[in-house]
């Protein structure tokens, strides 16, 4: 057990302080067994109290030290690496959190907070008592990287992460790169083709030659861990003679007679059997359906030199030191009725009008008639109360307003009709909605309540809504297209690739980052991360922000050839364990298999690479063999001990708050930082302007502004008139 140790409680600039008496309870950690050093301190993160902290663990000889203060998700890391600077094991460190924890949700009833407060500290005193010094776990990382998925998220990340030395791997499902960006036209806010730009990166791409790309390409099988992933992708044949030169295989494209449907344009037009996504589509290799082909076996014997009908799926296996999953997304598609969807003809998506646009050169056709008005109905599938997709695609209102846009550009005098609920142009994209507007567009706004109701009138379409800017007054619209504004959803294919990877899934369907902000595209399993769309709705510059971040993680994880990993994992008492299989078959990491010691015993083994630490094995177990490091029996019990005993305030001596006391009361800091010191000096003999502290100081008067701003709010000043001018107001102290 540790009997030096060191303890500090931090003020947090008033955050705690002001409704936990830390004072006393620094006063009354003096008196336990164990405890060296206890102090309260205004700011327990302050680069002046860490030196401090060094020094007492230096001074005092302290073997662990407890820091109570805010959540150990904001410095957790700080404190660690203050112990290692003052030479005590990192793991010898234990963060109890008393703001989000007691001041924050107890603020009501300051009492309270301060006995919780007490008995969450001396948990972490008994807790950290019983700490080891452990060492983290050093993996060699293979510098090589797989990217799934080549839309220009994943594109952009390979060029990045092969830039940076490191081998990479781009897989793609589909036989083309590019993604959906290849079925837009232009793109805000430069008006380039997204076939440009793919082209762009793939011809970029081509230039190092430690970029291998696969396309027709999935992932089958995963195994191994941060550093060493054994990934086995399926490769599906392209049934194209590889050998044959480029000119003999377009001509049997142009030979080629045989057609079906095309999934690349949405159902809008159909495609040949022997086929490319769109001319220009990259690898620049056309592939053969080779299903559409087999009723016609003279024209494979025509082409058998271009066509291999028994060319076969191939298994490659790749080893890769870290993965950046970039696969995407898909577009929602209506249910069946859903505002007429594929019941009243000219109901189409809005992903079916870009490609309708592209298709349409000259005239906006559909159904054999040019379209004069199109009407675009916002928010189908998404931001549904009672539905599946609750959450706002953020891009769609964009995307619909540009196209709009668009088609008046190309075709002229159309008329354009939004139906929306909430427009959402947000940052740049606002001078799309004012660019809209001035053009004639009209906008309508409606309710979820009060759905627009579209109906087959004779031969015309008649779309009835409530408009919300009008008091609810019924509008008819009667447009020659209907639109349903679709928004993004996660992808089909989403489960195989979380199941494969064990990335979380959230209730939106799209992968889950372990943080919004602090770790936006790692995912709880160490080595693997995310980026683009799959974890989200994005546009195009987010997307490729988001895997750029992922690329930079993966090239810092990588260039050094080893990784320290966390020590905390599971650990097996090899003499208490028999080996029942409970343990693995619970393990949601697969890092547990059954092993056999030199003794010839079979029992459970940890593969420490791959462990989370996550501790769901230890309860399974029927003879108690498996513990986590740092969260054994004796830290656990330890600390429920020290919840649970008795905590005594000395309420007469308390400076916290208290019940009876008024709702604000000074933070009572025992330790104020030189600044604020320096500006009571000026007003401690009189009350002073925040210019005359300025000028006593020869301090930037935004600078003295912003220190008593906050010397206000936390009651060591207050205010106290204004002078004769009436131009400022005196300040005090409380």
């Amino acid at each position: 057990m540790k009997q030096r140790i060191g303890v500090y409680i931090c003020h947090c600039g008033g955050n705690i302080s002001d409704y936990v008496d830390v004072e006393e309870l620094s006063h009354m950690f003096h008196k336990e067994d164990g405890v060296v050093v206890s102090k309260d301190v205004m700011f327990a993160c302050a680069d002046s109290n860490q030196k401090a902290m060094v020094e007492d663990i230096q001074k005092y000889n302290l073997d662990a030290i407890v820091v109570a203060s805010c959540s150990p998700k904001l410095h957790l890391h700080t404190f660690r690496a203050v112990a290692g600077r003052a030479g005590l094991n990192p793991n010898n460190y234990v963060q109890v959190n008393i703001r989000e924890q007691c001041s924050w949700p107890h603020s009501d009833r300051p009492r309270e907070a301060t006995v919780k407060a007490a008995g969450l500290i001396r948990a972490g005193i008994n807790r950290v008592a019983y700490s080891e010094a452990l060492d983290s776990i050093e993996i060699e990382v293979k510098k090589a990287a797989m990217v799934i998925g080549a839309g220009i998220s994943g594109m952009k990340a390979a060029i990045d992460l092969a830039r940076s030395g490191n081998e990479v791997y781009l897989v793609e499902k589909d036989y083309f790169v590019g993604g959906h960006i290849t079925q837009q036209e232009k793109l805000f806010m430069t008006g380039q083709s997204g076939k440009e730009i793919v082209k762009r990166l793939y011809d970029e791409i081509k230039t190092y030659r430690n970029i291998t790309v696969f396309t027709g390409a999935t992932v089958e099988k995963v195994t191994g861990s941060l550093g060493s992933f054994n990934i086995e992708i399926k490769v599906k044949p392209r049934h194209i003679n590889g050998k044959m030169d480029k000119q003999t295989v377009n001509r049997a494209m142009d030979d080629c007679r045989i057609y079906v449907d095309d999934p690349f344009n949405l159902g809008l037009a159909k495609r040949k059997a022997i086929y490319k996504n769109y001319p220009e589509a990259l690898p620049d290799v056309p592939v053969v359906d080779m299903e559409a082909l087999r009723d016609h076996p003279d024209f494979l014997e025509k082409y058998k030199a271009v066509i291999n009908p028994n060319e076969q799926e191939e298994t490659i296996a790749l080893l890769a030191g870290s993965v950046l999953v970039t696969t995407g997304f898909d577009h929602y598609e209506p249910k069946e009725g859903e505002f007429g969807y594929k019941h009243i003809p000219n109901v189409i998506t809005l992903p079916q009008l870009n490609r309708l646009m592209e298709l349409s050169p000259e005239k906006l056709v559909y159904n054999g008639k040019e379209i004069k008005s199109v009407a675009y109905i916002y928010c189908v599938g998404n931001r549904q109360k009672k539905g599946e997709n609750k959450y706002c695609s953020r891009h769609c209102c964009t995307s619909t307003i540009y196209t709009a846009l668009q088609l008046k550009e190309k075709y002229g005098q159309i008329r354009n009709y939004h139906l929306y609920r909430d427009i959402r142009t947000y940052g740049k994209q606002e001078i799309l909605y004012d660019r809209a507007s001035k053009q004639g567009d009209l906008f309508f706004k409606y309710d979820e309540k009060e759905l627009p109701t579209v109906e087959m009138n004779g031969n015309a379409i008649t779309l009835k809504v409530k408009d919300y800017l009008t008091n609810k007054k019924e509008m008819e619209i009667t447009p020659d297209l209907v639109v349903l504004v679709t928004g993004m959803v996660a992808r089909s294919d989403a489960p195989h690739i979380s199941e494969l990877f064990k990335i979380p899934i959230g209730n939106d369907k799209f992968f889950n980052e372990i943080h919004p902000k602090l770790k936006p595209v790692e995912t709880v399993i160490k080595g693997v991360y995310i980026g683009g769309t799959c974890q989200g709705p994005k546009n195009v510059s987010e997307s490729v922000q988001s895997s750029l971040a992922g690329a930079s993680k993966i090239t810092a994880l990588l260039k050094s050839g080893t990784v320290m990993g966390d020590p905390v994992v599971a650990r097996i008492d090899a003499d208490a364990c028999t080996w029942c299989g409970k343990c693995a078959e619970v393990c949601d990491y697969t890092a547990i298999r059954e092993t056999v010691t030199e003794a010839g015993k079979h029992i459970a083994g940890v593969n420490r690479g791959v462990c989370t630490g996550c501790g769901i094995c230890a309860p399974v177990c029927p003879v108690n063999a498996i513990e986590v490091a740092k969260y054994t029996d004796h830290e656990i019990e330890a600390m429920i001990d020290g919840f649970a005993a008795d905590v005594e305030i000395r309420t007469e001596e308390a400076s916290a708050v208290t019940e009876e006391q008024e709702d604000f009361v000074a933070a009572h800091m025992k330790e104020y930082p030189q600044t604020w010191k320096d500006i009571l000096a000026t007003i401690d003999a009189e009350k002073r302007t925040i210019p005359e502290v300025a000028g006593a100081l020869k301090m930037a008067p935004e600078m003295v502004t912003w220190h008593l701003m906050t010397m206000n709010k936390y009651g060591v000043v207050s205010p106290a008139g204004t002078n004769d001018k009436e131009e400022y107001y005196y300040y005090k102290m409380k």
